[in-house]
């Protein structure tokens, strides 16, 4: 009983800040084109947030460290939450400053949430590790449902609101209010070790270096989020002159994703006993 509050607490607090990720996702190249740009302008600003997420994640986990990872959560929260705001702008520069704002806050989002709750679960509560991937698996259960149902909601306030694509960025911020303020209240703070930026990029290096198939599987892992995205990018304009709501197709993607990571642990786990390439 004590764990499943502990797994509870932490997923209220997760939870929300996942659902605002995703309904920022369906209709952003949309609203950049609504507010009149080119679409060289349009991949500038992803381009924008694209290489901020990149530069803030070398050093995001000993930000995260040192900052403290409840502060870390509600921080990730607050960044969004002005990020989502900032769209509202039809200046360029306040859009590329909230492209920006958003990478970081994503990029503590994925680093920030799970290393508190590891901390807590083996440190605070001495649950043992084996009850990790329980967490994580329920994580990834309501990752997706969030996901197929962000693009939904996101079709529809920007059909019923008279504010168009920048609805499902408002309707965002409560959520993100609601992870911030729960976490903030309701959880405990932890650190992790304070290590030298050089020091931990260094001896990341070095194993990437020594271990050629480390190297080779951070290839591959490029290349493969590079497709992903190229083609977050390109799918809205191929799309859209057909007249397709946008939304649906988002949710399309995602529940085919969804159902894609189901299909592998089935065939990995179960008596197929498939082996990854």
């Amino acid at each position: 009983p004590a764990f499943r509050r502990f797994q509870r607490e932490f997923l209220l607090g997760y939870l929300p800040a996942l659902a605002a990720d995703w309904l920022q996702g369906p209709l952003l190249f949309q609203l950049l084109q609504s507010r009149g740009f080119l679409r060289s302008q349009i991949a500038a600003l992803y381009s924008c947030g694209f290489a901020s997420n990149v530069a803030f994640g070398l050093v995001s986990s000993i930000f995260v460290d040192r900052l403290g990872r409840k502060k870390s959560c509600v921080l990730s929260s607050g960044l969004c939450s002005v990020s989502c705001l900032l769209q509202l702008s039809w200046d360029f520069l306040a859009l590329a400053t909230g492209r920006v704002l958003a990478a970081l806050g994503t990029s503590l989002l994925f680093s920030a949430f799970e290393s508190w709750y590891i901390h807590e679960h083996l440190e605070h509560h001495d649950f043992p590790g084996e009850w990790i991937p329980d967490t994580f698996s329920r994580v990834a259960l309501w990752n997706s449902g969030l996901a197929v149902a962000a693009g939904l909601v996101a079709e529809l306030v920007a059909e019923g609101l008279a504010l168009g694509p920048v609805a499902p960025f408002l309707v965002a911020v409560p959520f993100l209010a609601l992870s911030g303020i729960f976490s903030g209240k309701n959880w405990d703070e932890n650190y992790g070790k304070s290590r030298p930026c050089s020091k931990a990029c260094g001896e990341g290096l070095r194993v990437l270096l020594s271990d050629p198939r480390a190297l080779l599987l951070g290839l591959v892992q490029a290349l493969v989020e590079s497709i992903l995205l190229i083609f977050a990018f390109l799918w809205t304009p191929v799309l859209e002159p057909h007249g397709i709501p946008l939304g649906i197709a988002f949710s399309g993607f995602t529940a085919a994703s969804a159902a894609g990571s189901a299909l592998f642990r089935r065939g990995t786990t179960g008596r197929l006993r498939l082996q990854p390439l």
